[in-house]
C-alpha cells in the first residue's frame, strides 16, 4: 500500500506500521480507507492551519477512531467512541507509548463525534476531529485543494461511502441504543432503525426521582 499523498506521508514507524496492518486486518475496507483518509485530511489540516502535531499520534487515533464499531463490541454497552478509545490504549500501552500520549490519543478518539470541544485541545485531538468531520461531514471541504482531495482518494477511494458509511454506523450501534443519548448518533439510529425512541434531555430532568 502506498503511504504518500498530496505530498504528505503516512509516519514511517514500525507502531505506524503495526497500526496499519491491526486495523486492516481487523475491521472492514470501508473503515480502514475512511480511517486512512482521515489521517490524511487532519494533518493537511493542521498544515493550513500551522500547527504542530505529532503526526504517529494523529495516525493512530485516526486509524483506531471507529475500530468499536465492529461486531465484537456490539453486546458492550458503552458508546463505540470509548470502545474504540480504549484500544487504542490498550495498544499504545503494550507498545511503552508514554501516557500524556496515550491520554491524547483517548480523548481524541473518545470526542471525535463531539463537536465544539475538541477544536480547543491538543492539535492530535482537533484534528483527528478535523478529518473525521471532513471525510464524513464536508466540514470545510474547500479548505483543502481539488488537487489535494484528489489524489488522497485515488489512494483510499470512497465508493458509495455515504451509504454505507450510515450502514456501518448504524450496524455498529443498533444494539446498544441507550448510547446514543446525547450525541449525534442519535440521528442515525433515528433514520434507521424503526421503533427507535431517542432519549430526550428534558424529559429525563422532569421525569427524575427528584421531588423538586
Amino acid at each position: 500500500m502506498t503511504n504518500t499523498a498530496a505530498d504528505l506521508r503516512v509516519p514511517d514507524t514500525k507502531l505506524a506500521a503495526e497500526v496499519s496492518d491491526l486495523v486492516r486486518d481487523t475491521t472492514s475496507e470501508l473503515v480502514y480507507h475512511h480511517s486512512r483518509r482521515v489521517y490524511f485530511w487532519g494533518a493537511l489540516q493542521g498544515r493550513n492551519r500551522d500547527l504542530s502535531f505529532d503526526p504517529e499520534l494523529l495516525y493512530v487515533g485516526a486509524m483506531f477512531h471507529d475500530l468499536g464499531l465492529d461486531e465484537r463490541f456490539r453486546s458492550s454497552g458503552r458508546r463505540f467512541e470509548v470502545d474504540s478509545a480504549d484500544e487504542a490504549r490498550r495498544f499504545l500501552q503494550g507498545h511503552g507509548v508514554p501516557e500524556d500520549s496515550v491520554r491524547r490519543v483517548w480523548t481524541a478518539i473518545a470526542l471525535h463525534t463531539t463537536p465544539g470541544i475538541p477544536e480547543f485541545m491538543e492539535p492530535e485531538v482537533a484534528l483527528v476531529t478535523a478529518g473525521v468531520e471532513y471525510d464524513v461531514l464536508g466540514i470545510g471541504y474547500d479548505t483543502i485543494s481539488a488537487e489535494e482531495r484528489a489524489a488522497v482518494v485515488a489512494l483510499h477511494p470512497r465508493p458509495d461511502f455515504k451509504r454505507r458509511i450510515l450502514e456501518a454506523f448504524t450496524e455498529g450501534i443498533r444494539s446498544k441504543p441507550e448510547t446514543t443519548f446525547g450525541n449525534v448518533k442519535a440521528d442515525v439510529l433515528a433514520h434507521f432503525v424503526p421503533g427507535f425512541e431517542r432519549g430526550d434531555f428534558v424529559s429525563t430532568i422532569l421525569e427524575s426521582s427528584w421531588p423538586e
